[in-house]
């Protein structure tokens, strides 16, 4: 089943709170997903297993641009978000343009957050949104030794 597409994240709250409400769980992961690579899928798949129902939310181009630099992405969101869409581990994908996923999480209210192995619970950005709706923050995935950017730099961009 394709998963379902949210370009407006507020848009996907009142959604997420129905299935909440019939005692399922949801997880939420965020990130750029530019280049998509053996990292992301375990990451993936690892966050899909944290609960019943995985979000994927996607930076937006600008705010890629940001935080990689202004040949990123190389893959426009939309684009982005129908990959991910795809997947079969992942139920519904949104976006996001602020630069923390902080109102995303408030927003979205999931059982359990999740970050890759490039962090400990400790150092996520968004550890106090996530414990002020008390959902557990759970790091998923292999350890970090794939990369978009390694990717993007080795194809000469």
């Amino acid at each position: 089943m394709k998963a379902e597409v949210f370009a407006n994240y507020a848009d996907l709250a009142p959604l997420l709170q129905k299935h909440t409400e019939a005692g399922r769980t949801i997880a939420l992961t965020n990130g750029c997903f530019d280049l998509l690579h053996v990292g992301h899928i375990r990451l993936l798949q690892a966050a899909a297993q944290e609960a019943d129902l995985l979000v994927v939310a996607l930076n937006s181009d600008k705010s890629v641009r940001g935080n990689k630099g202004p040949g990123r992405p190389l893959v426009p969101l939309v684009e982005r978000m129908e990959v991910l869409a795809a997947l079969e581990c992942v139920h519904f994908v949104t976006s996001f343009a602020e630069p923390t996923a902080d109102a995303l999480i408030e927003i979205l209210r999931p059982n359990v957050y999740c970050k890759g192995t490039d962090w400990t619970a400790d150092q996520v950005p968004e550890r106090a949104t996530a414990e002020k709706i008390h959902a557990r923050i759970a790091i998923c995935g292999d350890s970090k030794s794939h990369s978009s950017s390694d990717l993007a730099e080795r194809l000469g961009h």
